[in-house]
């Protein structure tokens, strides 16, 4: 379980669950700068670098600190290096799954917190589409007017529906403007880690209910790492940031829940009126090039899946 969290904890950008968005943020942006790319996001760096969290957009985004903790502990660093290439190619991964929803004639999107997303700006969307994005209200505004300020504008109809997932978020989301007779994409990525078991299955429940024929859903799964491993993990990322000075002001591990009854997502999906497959993400991070050895285990249940749906 989380040693963290609460059932009515909230945030901004900056701060608990908010702040793993700028994590998120500045991978894509060192991905984005690589001579050899797997997605290009040119308001990554801008919206990480803006946001205050401190050590950890810091550690992502200065490659020079992640040449120091190499020079400490080799295995810290590839972890770093895991977590960038993962956060690559998860976001190739469900950028692709909007093309082909698109392609498929969906013009209706859902991004369940969506944090620093930048997909509603960055993606080639077709005439007519609406992308609605859920989060909390803090995290939404800071995205919007960053991005605003640097005169970015979206490249859909982008709608806010400024709420925690944990309320009646389908009742905002009806209220926004969101047509429950139409196909939808919606996106669970980087979300449900972050709920406890219960709150998973409640979240797919109201999804299911909102989504017309021929609607399609991506989520990430949860990963199940044992427990040795991440103590060793962060015992050793503790020592590193020690040698160097850095003040950590969370640790990952405490803001996520580790159920252990959590619900298969693919197969809590094909059981509730979907057609589901699920896609290791080391295997898509070997296909891509980005795969990096952190003896984590590579059996089926040690890492997250990829899962995408459509609805029958």
């Amino acid at each position: 379980m989380s040693t963290l969290r609460t059932g009515d904890d909230t945030w901004d950008i900056a701060t608990s669950v908010g702040a793993t968005a700028v994590m998120v943020a500045a991978a894509r942006a060192i991905e984005t700068e690589r001579p050899d790319p797997l997605i290009r996001d040119p308001y990554a760096r801008l919206l990480a670098s803006h946001a205050g969290t401190g050590v950890w957009e810091t550690i992502l985004l200065d490659d020079s600190l992640v040449d120091k903790v190499a020079a400490i502990d080799a295995q810290t660093a590839a972890v770093l290096e895991h977590m960038r290439g993962y956060q690559a190619v998860r976001t190739h991964f469900f950028d692709a799954y909007f093309t082909h929803a698109t392609q498929a004639g969906i013009r209706q999107v859902v991004i369940l917190a969506s944090g620093l997303d930048s997909r509603a700006y960055r993606l080639d969307w077709p005439a007519g589409t609406t992308v609605y994005e859920i989060d909390q209200p803090k995290v939404l505004a800071y995205k919007s007017r960053t991005l605003a300020e640097n005169g970015v504008a979206p490249s859909a109809t982008r709608r806010e529906v400024a709420i925690d997932l944990r309320r009646d978020w389908p009742a905002a989301l009806c209220a926004t403007g969101f047509d429950t007779t139409v196909p939808t994409a919606w996106l669970a990525e980087g979300l449900l880690m972050y709920l406890p078991a219960d709150a998973q299955d409640q979240l797919f429940a109201h999804v299911t209910l909102l989504s017309a024929p021929g609607s399609r859903i991506a989520a990430e799964t949860a990963a199940r790492i044992n427990d040795a491993w991440r103590r060793e993990s962060r015992e050793r990322f503790e020592r590193v940031a020690t040698q160097l000075s850095l003040e950590l002001t969370f640790y990952l591990d405490d803001l996520i829940y580790h159920d252990d009854d959590r619900a298969v997502v693919a197969d809590w999906l094909n059981l509730h009126g979907w057609r589901a497959t699920a896609h290791n993400s080391a295997d898509e991070m070997r296909r891509r090039g980005r795969w990096v050895d952190v003896a984590a285990g590579e059996d089926w249940d040690a890492v997250a899946h990829f899962v995408t749906a459509e609805r029958a």
